[in-house]
């Protein structure tokens, strides 16, 4: 886990990538300086490397809607699917479940779904299957964040796959949050659930793209804004 410390000004937009990827960043300037030294034409390789590195730890500014009762994507990626489940943890019964994948051209950086204050921080050791399987939730390595935004809950999980081994999140209990802040990573790849009460008036589908602190996933009723929402992240 990482103690990275975050806010929104475009320095540390920049700054934040570096501290993500600093150790492959490194690893990439001594063999760039190596190759260049030994044999220039082989500079090429690390060099894609280092462009590739920036590029998968980006962190674009995002501006997020501030409509009432809206529940943000707190992943970039696709929605291959949305069902209805029933979720024993934390909502304790029948919830609607939005699940994206990410690849690896999409922005990895997580984001806070809803406003509020950290209230609960769990992490679990675990397996790295393939995230896209059904059960990689339940036996992977898993960061667990809770948003109390004073009429909701939120539960966030950060889950590792076969590829992302690597969970960083420097939110800790009893910190505010702002919805779309950035709030952690998983270095290499990701997909996210995202648990929402049953009622909620869902504005995306199966198929549709999602960014990160901008697209809104849902909308919770006047009857459901007081009730409990589950969100959890995942390669």
């Amino acid at each position: 886990m990482s103690g990275i410390r975050y806010d929104d000004s475009i320095l540390n937009h920049f700054v934040l990538t570096v501290k993500l990827a600093w150790p492959m960043l490194l690893l990439g300037v001594v063999l760039l300086l190596l190759a260049l030294n030994a044999m220039p034409v082989l500079a090429i390789i690390p060099a894609v490397f280092l462009v590739f590195t920036v590029f998968f730890f980006r962190n674009p500014r995002r501006q997020a809607p501030g409509q009432e009762g809206a529940v943000l994507a707190p992943a970039d990626g696709k929605v291959i699917d949305i069902d209805t489940v029933v979720e024993e943890d934390f909502i304790k019964g029948p919830c609607k479940r939005i699940t994206i994948f990410l690849s690896l051209h999409n922005v990895h950086i997580n984001r806070a779904p809803v406003s509020g204050t950290i209230v609960y921080r769990r992490y679990r050791p675990g397996k790295f299957i393939p995230a896209f399987k059904s059960h990689a939730s339940e036996i992977n390595e898993k960061n667990y964040i809770g948003i109390d935004t004073g009429e909701q809950k939120v539960l966030m999980t950060q889950i590792t796959g076969f590829v992302a081994r690597r969970i960083v999140c420097w939110v800790k209990e009893g910190e505010p949050v702002g919805r779309g802040q950035a709030i952690g990573a998983i270095k290499f790849g990701s997909c996210t659930e995202v648990f929402v009460p049953p009622d909620t008036s869902l504005r995306v589908e199966a198929g549709d793209v999602v960014r990160a602190g901008e697209t809104i996933l849902g909308e919770m009723t006047a009857e459901t804004i007081n009730k409990e929402v589950r969100i959890c992240l995942w390669e």
